[in-house]
């Protein structure tokens, strides 16, 4: 465990005499003010750090009235200072022989990072920093009250173009103007999104292309709990439908979207999948289980509410998995946000109301909830890696079935032969191949 621990703030202290630096390249360096002397290296832990270059959203660079002196200003908070401010947010430069990786193409799964944040970090500390402006994410279930709003607002407040896919466009709305009210500078939107309609899917991605023709992050958050058997207005299970078949194919519509005006400079585009630690408590997780009338059943009978909800995201995590191999050309990761999260996910039965009450002092706040989400989405360590289940900003080992690549291609293969054979139904066009 010591190996995921940072070093306290002490260790990276400087000695007395020494400022920490950073050139045009966005290399840190190190001048000791006794010796007129400079180095790569911080002289306490050894380490080579790195920034980006470009100021964190934000702020701006300003000279005084001489003309000479430099200084950086942030009108959003309106502070002004002669410290670079991107000198906070400075990055170690991992040694070749700390990280232990597995090469996926373009891609890289990394087995083995220093570990900067845990249970209780927040999704504003982890991107507290980070100029985000370039990129565009989807974030589904994005209504205020919900992860989803919370993951939205940390990534458009830190100059991320992110697009709200909500049921309710109204309530969308006001969640526009919520992340809007706390940063003008916010650039978002919201499309209408109905899980619970294939069709709507198709139609928030016509939409979305008229909006916009680049994606970065597409997170796969919406889901329900607890609901009683009921069909969807295309003959499926609701929590099956709304939960994992409709991101599964929202993900297929998306995908190409998001590697065709893909640019060179950014990270390789993510998709990021909301599982459950629950996903270990399935009643349908053999392959030889996995079939169209589990995944979903049609009758009432043997339906019940929690089982429906842990198969949907061990499904969900089985998707991200087997995807990140067939898709070479994005990195897909699945996370854990947390247990007993205070949201409107209880809303079904007042049993999981008064429960989720009882437990909201003890359980996370919605901000260290989207921690894990925006850690996986924004953290510059994750970068380019893949397929990895994270728990808590943890790299996390899933369950059994989840790594039995037979049982994921069971699960694949069946979610196209239900989307293909309902979109027939509904005559709509499937548009994706398998």
């Amino acid at each position: 465990m010591s190996a995921f621990i940072p070093e306290e703030d002490s260790e990276d202290e400087l000695p007395p005499g020494w400022e920490e630096r950073a050139n045009l390249d966005g290399q840190v360096y190190y001048a000791n003010h006794h010796t007129k002397q400079t180095q790569w290296r911080h002289p306490r832990t050894g380490r080579k750090k790195q920034v980006s270059g470009a100021l964190p959203f934000g702020w701006e660079r300003d000279f005084l009235a001489d003309g000479k002196t430099v200084i950086y200003v942030n009108h959003e908070l309106q502070k002004t200072t002669f410290t670079e401010p991107w000198l906070a947010f400075a990055t170690e430069i991992p040694e070749a022989t700390n990280i232990s990786t597995e090469k996926i193409d373009s891609k890289t799964t990394s087995r083995n990072f220093r570990q900067r944040f845990d249970a209780s970090t927040t999704a504003d500390q982890i991107v507290h920093g980070a100029d985000l402006t370039g990129l565009t994410a989807i974030v589904t279930g994005a209504s205020i009250g919900g992860l989803g709003f919370e993951t939205a607002r940390s990534l458009a407040t830190h100059g991320c173009h992110v697009i709200l896919g909500c049921r309710n466009p109204e309530m969308g709305e006001k969640a526009v103007q919520t992340v809007r009210s706390q940063c003008s500078r916010a650039k978002v939107s919201v499309i209408e999104l109905d899980l619970a309609s294939l069709a709507s899917v198709r139609l928030f991605v016509d939409r979305f292309v008229n909006l916009t023709s680049s994606l970065d992050l597409l997170i796969l958050n919406a889901a329900i709990f607890g609901k009683e058997h009921k069909l969807t207005i295309d003959g499926l299970e609701a929590t099956f439908q709304v939960n994992y078949l409709s991101h599964f194919y929202l993900a297929h519509l998306l995908r190409p979207i998001m590697v065709k005006n893909r640019d060179k400079l950014k990270p390789i585009p993510k998709i990021i999948v909301v599982s459950a630690e629950s996903h270990r408590f399935s009643n349908c997780s053999r392959h030889e289980d996995i079939t169209p009338s589990c995944l979903s059943p049609t009758s009432s009978k043997g339906f019940t509410p929690i089982y429906a909800y842990n198969n949907t995201k061990l499904w969900s995590l089985m998707f991200a998995m087997e995807a990140d191999i067939k898709w070479n050309d994005v990195c897909c990761l699945a996370v854990h946000p947390g247990n007993m999260i205070s949201t409107n996910l209880s809303r079904n039965w007042w049993v999981y109301r008064l429960l989720f009450a009882m437990v909201r002092p003890f359980a996370k706040s919605l901000q260290q909830a989207a921690g894990t989400i925006i850690f996986a989405a924004a953290a510059t360590e994750l970068d380019r890696t893949s397929g990895l289940y994270i728990n808590n900003c943890f790299l996390c080992k899933p369950s059994t079935v989840v790594e039995d690549r037979k049982a994921r291609k069971v699960l694949w293969d069946t979610s196209v032969e239900i989307l293909m054979k309902t979109l027939k139904e509904i005559d709509k066009s499937p548009n994706f191949l398998g």
